[in-house]
């Protein structure tokens, strides 16, 4: 009975180690917080690695490559998400966007590879009041196709902006028009929807605001919109951040800027103060600030009934969502806002950093 005993597990011990995929020395295993290399001579059963996924998929190794663009010149703006001029036609809002690649400056001494709207990151904000008939006319320059999504916007299914689905990718060279009306009022974000595990981290992205048609009773004295993203930059090469071993961010945005280039809004005590988070990136990011507790006025661009409205002082924000918060700056100082996984307030691992920002209140 022993023999038997025995002769089973070591029949099962076989059995497993045979089903095992194969670790060479150097190979990296994936761990929880991130990855680890076997030292030669060490072994174990672990699923495939990216390196490994790469050699088997070669899409893969696209989404993991850096981001480049031939003859790529220096951005000739430094400031992301600002309003987007349109002229009328029949009573029509026309916009032009053109996809192109710039060097993008995140930081002093710190300039990335972005693929971008108009050359700035985010894009350029397009503000309209709900009821507007919009057109967009989007060129583009960059060395591959793209599409633009209208993130939250209800828009006809044609407009939509998903590649082999509701329209054929935006050639290299080529232009798309896309035409709608604004609707419903609220905080909303365009950006691309072609490789967008790539080209969305790259820059592709911007905000998109429709007023509603009665204009606010209390409106902000402040209004600001605020994106929030990451990316990777290794030996002065850029590249998509994603959520797996071996592309983890090592720099974060707030509208393009890695603190302390980030902007600082200044504000008079007393003063009523919207700001719009709008994470675009693949990471969640809670958003804490000092000084004052605010409420949560709106969500995904929808309106909080006041009953409903929560007061808070962080608010977690998932990749896609939008809140909109408010408060009364009721006490003078410098008061940081800042995300509160707090590794998203480095700069390449060196604090302070990432996404950090100042809000003045003045007297």
């Amino acid at each position: 009975m022993k023999k038997v005993l025995i002769f089973s597990v070591v029949s099962l011990a076989l059995i497993l180690a045979a089903c095992a995929p194969a670790v060479t020395p150097g190979d990296t295993m994936p761990m929880d917080n991130g990855a680890m290399t076997l030292a030669p001579g060490a072994s174990a059963g672990v699923t495939a690695t990216p390196g490994s996924m790469m050699m088997e998929n070669p899409e893969a190794a696209h989404m993991m490559e850096p981001i480049t663009a031939p003859n790529v010149q220096p951005a000739t703006e430094t400031e992301g998400g600002q309003p987007l001029a349109y002229r009328e036609e029949n009573g029509v809002k026309v916009f032009e966007l053109t996809t192109i690649a710039v060097q993008w400056p995140i930081l002093d001494g710190v300039t990335v590879t972005a693929y971008t709207y108009n050359g700035t990151v985010p894009g350029p904000m397009i503000r309209v009041t709900e009821g507007d008939r919009v057109k967009i006319i989007v060129k583009n320059e960059l060395p591959d196709p793209t599409t633009v999504h209208w993130h939250g916007v209800e828009v006809p299914n044609a407009m939509d902006g998903v590649p082999g689905v509701t329209q054929d990718p935006i050639q290299p060279g080529e232009s798309f028009t896309y035409e709608f009306i604004a609707k419903p009022a609220g905080t909303f974000m365009y950006h691309s929807h072609f490789e967008g595990d790539v080209q969305v981290s790259a820059g592709l992205y911007a905000p998109f605001i429709i007023d509603p048609q009665e204009p606010e009773a209390n409106p902000p004295v402040v209004d600001k919109v605020l994106m929030i993203s990451e990316l990777r930059m290794t030996d002065g090469e850029t590249f998509a951040a994603m959520p797996m071993g071996g592309m983890e961010p090592n720099y974060f945005t707030i509208n393009g800027k890695s603190f302390p280039a980030t902007e600082t809004i200044t504000v008079k005590k007393g003063d009523l103060v919207r700001l719009r988070f709008i994470a675009i990136g693949q990471f969640i990011h809670p958003m804490h600030l000092h000084g004052v507790p605010f409420k949560i006025v709106a969500t995904d661009g929808h309106p909080v009934p006041e009953a409903a409205q929560l007061t808070k002082d962080t608010v977690s924000v998932a990749p896609g969502e939008r809140y909109d918060i408010e408060f009364v700056a009721t006490e003078t100082g410098q008061w940081m806002l800042h995300c509160h996984i707090l590794h998203h307030t480095t700069n390449d691992n060196a604090e302070p950093g990432g996404l950090m920002m100042v809000i003045n209140v003045v007297e």
